[in-house]
């Protein structure tokens, strides 16, 4: 049955982005929920690193298999299941007991987003097949999560001074059912492909290898970069990872097909989707613990510090989509890390020494890297076979994921680590402002040497 396009396209296309707002919000909201979750479950930092975290690295591992059971399955069909899956974790965050018991429904959580966020896209991709409308299309869906992004800190100070932290997870299973119910009655499952052998090793080696880099950088944290036991996980994350890679060469049906990074735009655009959430998540959840446990500013207080960040994304996004149906994708990509870039600097700067009203202005400027998302995602999305639009799509996602989880738990190490101190301090902002820098510093350069001229299809 295909995808009615006519009638109810503009419900269906709410339905697809509420799932995508889902995502980020409760990642956002969660940030700000960090302070009452350690005063109502006694969770340490590392603790409250792993809550978002166990999201983050669920969501990047399961991404790829997800975005191929879509090709294979039906994108409507993994996308309602995994918005299902979504919900009734959130429920389990909710009621969640014990620091360990919220630790492991945020990984299900991670792995319902799995599924969502790339069969999203091919929704998208297939409800709006001519490049123009597919463009402004993206620019919604773009705009729509920078709008969770925006909400996330704000709603979720507003829910945790008003009714604690569960009420952060509670909020979203209603949401979820509405954009289940969209999608059911408003599309049709897309044309299913040929049913392949699911690559169970390449995804086991996926998943170790990113949880054993994930655990070495936040560890670092309160053992050091000397530690036995960091540099241990350090190797170990390196073997799997290259383990992967030989392994995804000579499967037959690999979960991440080498043919796919035969175009260099998207393979650029893959890389700048790491390094942006990487800075994005960092500098996002370095603010929070400076704001909360530096400056001794509350969840309500610290949701309306975040807002001048998240909402400029937002509307970055939500601008991208005519800056790239008109000038094409490099310029708003370029423009926007630039932004980024500025913003961290100055953070790296003068954020150690500022208040609250400064540190606001500088993740303004941050915000600007949000011009980059939609663009960067339909360079992806343009340079695929029809056939590998899911799994393109879980690709760039995953690769965004995974620079998250990187980000929080790199950044948010370094940020209780003082040159010379020894052990943790009150959290800083120098250090991992200086590495969220180099991050945005590395995707201009990517952008400006791999993404320009007409996206070619690998062969």
């Amino acid at each position: 049955m295909p995808i009615r396009t006519e009638r109810g396209g503009g419900l269906a296309l709410t339905g697809i982005c509420l799932g995508f707002f889902l995502v980020l919000f409760d990642a956002t909201a969660v940030n700000v929920a960090t302070g009452d979750i350690t005063r109502g479950l006694g969770a340490s930092v590392i603790t409250l690193q792993w809550v978002l975290n166990a999201y983050t690295a669920a969501f990047a591992a399961l991404m790829l298999t997800a975005g191929s059971l879509g090709d294979r399955w039906g994108a409507r069909r993994v996308y309602q299941g995994g918005a299902a899956l979504f919900a009734v974790s959130s429920a389990v965050c909710a009621a969640a007991p014990n620091a360990t018991t919220l630790v492991t429904a945020r990984a299900v959580q991670g792995i319902g987003a799995a599924a969502v966020v790339p069969c999203s896209l091919a929704l998208i991709a297939h409800l709006y097949p001519e490049p123009i409308a597919r463009a402004r299309a993206l620019g919604i869906w773009g705009g729509v999560s920078g709008i969770g992004l925006t909400a996330g800190p704000v709603m979720g100070g507003w829910l945790v001074a008003a009714l604690g932290w569960r009420s952060v997870f509670l909020v979203v299973v209603p949401v979820s059912a509405v954009s289940i119910a969209l999608i059911a009655a408003r599309t049709g499952e897309i044309p299913r492909h040929a049913a392949t052998r699911p690559d169970l090793r390449g995804q086991l080696l996926a998943v170790a290898s990113l949880v054993a880099l994930t655990a070495s950088l936040t560890m670092t944290s309160t053992l050091g970069w000397s530690s036995p036991l960091v540099l241990g996980l350090l190797a170990v994350a390196v073997a799997l990872g290259a383990c992967f890679v030989v392994a995804e060469h000579r499967v037959s049906e690999p979960m991440l097909p080498p043919a796919l990074f035969r175009s260099s735009a998207f393979s650029g655009a893959t890389g700048v989707g790491l390094l942006f959430n990487f800075g994005l998540y960092g500098v996002l959840f370095c603010i929070t613990i400076f704001l909360e446990r530096t400056l001794g500013q509350s969840a309500a207080v610290t949701g309306v510090a975040l807002l001048p960040l998240t909402a400029v994304t937002a509307l970055g996004a939500l601008f991208s989509g005519r800056v790239t149906s008109r000038f094409g994708p490099r310029l708003p990509m370029a423009l926007g890390l630039s932004g980024g870039l500025l913003g961290t600097c100055l953070l790296a700067a003068f954020g150690d020494h500022s208040g609250t009203l400064a540190l606001a202005v500088f993740g303004a400027i941050t915000g600007c890297v949000g011009l980059c998302m939609p663009a960067m995602t339909g360079v992806a999305m343009a340079g695929l076979r029809p056939q590998w639009t899911g799994l393109g799509a879980a690709t760039l996602n995953a690769a965004r994921q995974a620079g998250g989880a990187l980000g929080v738990a790199l950044l948010g190490s370094t940020a209780l680590q003082r040159p010379g101190a020894s052990g943790p301090d009150l959290p800083h902002l120098r250090l991992p402002m200086i590495l969220a820098a180099t991050g945005y510093l590395i995707a201009v350069i990517v952008t400006l040497t791999a993404i320009g001229g007409p996206t070619r299809r690998p062969r």
